[in-house]
């Protein structure tokens, strides 16, 4: 292929597309697949190439094109279809494509990109139904008063909202499956630690992500927004928690709102992951390992589903490049 003219393939012609999930070692595919991650790199010869990540909505894989040219960098954008020809090859236990060949779509209207969104074990019914109950069980009137019309505002964006880009909770829902689990979580040691402010404690959990409907945006490719990038949803959710506070004649100086501000604020607990400030108070405290624990759990459990009995995951970046053991009997 030329480097400087992408091949335009028909798609109607294509050979019917095998889901990634069925994919199987030792075949060949010729089919479209969604560019979820296209990453430039470089090997130890100094020749380039492009790691690739494709998705449906049965999972996701990963993908080399080695000795990429222009032209196949132009033809594996993120966040459109490609017509793709590769290796299914077993590489550390793991299913890769080795990408032979790829040709622009020039057509991308002809596909549902639902059927490229990962989405989550729960429904949206589901996850509603959760939240509304951990709402209607805040006592403290200003917490509630804020929590309620935050979720009234976003009830839309939020149910559809991706937790993050990547690592945790990447999907469709993922946002609400996130809290949903903090709320159990934060639930449990409200009963082992009934020294914890529970309502202080379930509105940090309810509202400390809340800016990434304005961070990410929703679909089949996640990516950063304007704002996300020049703000952060740290800052964008402490934000809103003072705007509706202003709104409801809340002040948002005050200490509950101080507090709840805190929680959003110091949920990463540590300046080096992007917390202004470091917790200060034992919800604030609890908050962060609520958080961090959901998804560590999730990183772990997406890497071993995909991690033979008896073998090791590949290198996980989001622990410190460890991994994970996935014992032969469980």
């Amino acid at each position: 292929m030329s480097n400087e003219e992408p091949n335009m393939f028909d798609v109607m012609t294509s050979p019917m597309a095998v889901k990634i999930a069925d994919l199987k070692a030792n075949t060949r595919i010729d089919q479209p697949l969604f560019v979820a991650q296209a990453n430039p790199g470089t090997t130890q010869q100094g020749k380039p190439y492009l790691n690739l990540q494709f998705r449906d909505e049965t999972g996701t894989i990963v993908g080399k094109l080695w000795d990429v040219t222009d032209a196949q960098r132009t033809v594996m954008k993120v966040g459109t279809v490609a017509h793709v020809k590769a290796e299914v090859l077993n590489y550390r236990e793991h299913l890769q494509l080795k990408v032979l060949e790829c040709m622009a779509i020039a057509d991308q209207s002809q596909f549902d990109m639902e059927c490229f969104v990962l989405h989550g074990p729960k429904s949206t019914d589901e996850l509603r139904a959760a939240v509304n109950q951990a709402i209607a069980q805040l006592d403290n009137f200003e917490i509630k008063a804020v929590v309620t019309a935050i979720y009234k505002r976003y009830d839309q964006q939020f149910y559809q909202a991706p937790a993050a880009a990547k690592n945790h909770h990447e999907y469709h829902g993922g946002l609400a499956t996130h809290v949903v689990e903090m709320l159990q979580l934060g639930q449990a040691l409200c009963e082992l630690y009934p020294q914890l402010d529970r309502d202080m404690l379930m509105g940090g959990i309810l509202l400390h992500d809340i800016g990434k409907i304005l961070e990410l945006t929703e679909g089949a490719a996640t990516e950063y927004t304007s704002e996300g990038n020049l703000l952060g949803h740290i800052s964008i959710s402490q934000t809103i928690v003072a705007e509706t506070a202003r709104e409801l004649d809340i002040d948002p100086d005050g200490e509950t709102m101080v507090l709840l501000r805190h929680m959003i604020l110091s949920h990463h607990g540590s300046y080096d992951f992007g917390s202004p400030v470091l917790p200060m108070t034992m919800e604030a405290e609890a908050l962060h390992f609520i958080d961090d624990f959901d998804a560590k759990m999730v990183i772990i459990d997406k890497a071993l589903k995909a991690t033979q009995p008896g073998q090791f995951s590949d290198k996980i970046f989001a622990l410190d490049n460890r991994r994970i053991y996935r014992p032969e009997q469980k």
